[in-house]
């Protein structure tokens, strides 16, 4: 190998290593836009706005990029917004939210003083892309055909929905959990990496993981997904409920812990605030914004030819509209961990909120 290399002009490698990067971008421009959109974001972002690469995947001869983008205050004690889009490969709308909330930010940053006050006192982070490889392949799994959302180590307690609470028959069928003895796959443990290395010792933090497909509303979902019982903090979460809904009374959001709908086996957001609960002080409330594809297949129906129809608004005004209609509520998401001292329950109140909760949420199913 030594005598090869000797042998090779040097001019020959970066002509290859140039050409391969050619044809990663030509790939990447046809079947995954959103890397591309990201990376221009990226190029084009302050100095104040960091980007990292915390994995990559592998497909083919390609190697996909899983981008981390940080923002705002360095101190440690910072309160936190993570945002996350992409678990499912075929959900591209939700990677397109957090880009277009990133792409927004950003241009307001240049000439919002308030902006630059208000990352004085907070920190985010966003994954925007947590699984390329399924999203260029077009399929909800990563490339292994794991279902992202159904890999974590973490067992429903009661009876889950046959296949849709995750399947360990085959990657072949949708909502494979995996081989338990494998771990968690390399996108979940780039995300674990990023939640260790973000959010203990936070006094107050946030995740909100962007999702579609499912029913005629849009919907915030919250922990247990494993269990129907409530979780440690859902006082916590009806804190948060009342004052969206105290300043913007006119949202069409449905918020409802995931266990209303069904359980799963694996769900990642039950393991991580588990995993946090047990580590940190700090008070963490995991979000997911699960977006109603079902009203754009109605509105359009011949979208059911086509599988990206079932998860995605593809006439370009709805799309549009979608990308701006959910810019608020990360908005205030941002906001709200900035300011969560003035919102957040305290220990007087915390009992309180949560027996509204329960009677809200659960009462009528126990």
């Amino acid at each position: 190998m030594t005598e090869l290399k000797a042998l090779t002009p040097h001019s020959v490698i970066p002509a290859e290593q140039a050409r391969r990067d050619s044809r990663q971008k030509r790939l990447l421009r046809n079947f995954l836009p959103e890397m591309i959109e990201l990376e221009r974001l990226l190029a084009e972002a302050p100095a104040r706005v960091t980007s990292s690469v915390v994995s990559r995947i592998p497909l083919k001869d390609l190697e996909l990029p899983i981008y981390r983008v940080d923002i705002g205050s360095p101190n440690a004690d910072a309160p936190v917004v993570l945002m996350v889009g992409g678990v499912h490969g075929l959900e591209r709308i939700g990677s397109q939210v957090v880009v277009a909330w990133l792409a927004s930010f950003l241009a307001r940053l240049g000439w919002d003083d308030g902006l630059g006050q208000l990352l004085e006192r907070v920190h985010i982070t966003l994954l925007p892309i947590l699984n390329p490889g399924g999203m260029y392949l077009n399929q909800r799994a990563n490339p292994n055909g794991v279902d992202l959302m159904r890999n974590a180590p973490i067992t429903a307690q009661d009876r889950s929905t046959f296949l849709l609470g995750g399947q360990r028959f085959s990657p072949r069928l949708p909502w494979y959990i995996g081989d338990p003895e494998q771990g968690m796959e390399a996108e979940n443990r780039a995300l674990e990496s990023v939640i260790r290395d973000v959010l203990p010792g936070r006094p107050f933090s946030l995740a909100l993981d962007c999702h579609s497909g499912f029913g005629w509303q849009d919907q915030i979902w919250f922990p247990y997904a494993y269990r129907r019982r409530p979780m440690r903090r859902i006082g916590s979460v009806m804190a948060l409920k009342l004052i969206w809904e105290q300043a913007y009374p006119n949202h069409t959001y449905q918020f409802e812990p995931q266990s209303a709908h069904y359980l799963t086996h694996g769900d990642l957001w039950d393991y991580f605030y588990k995993q946090m609960n047990r580590t940190s002080q700090g008070v963490f409330l995991p979000l997911t914004l699960e977006m109603g594809s079902w009203r754009w297949i109605r509105k359009r129906p011949r979208q059911l030819l086509r599988l990206q129809g079932f998860f995605n608004p593809l006439a370009p005004h709805r799309q549009q509209r979608v990308l701006r209609s959910h810019l608020p509520w990360l908005d205030f998401l941002v906001r709200a961990a900035a300011n969560h001292r003035n919102w957040l329950p305290g220990e007087a109140d915390e009992p309180l909120l949560r027996q509204a909760a329960i009677m809200h949420w659960y009462q009528e199913r126990n």
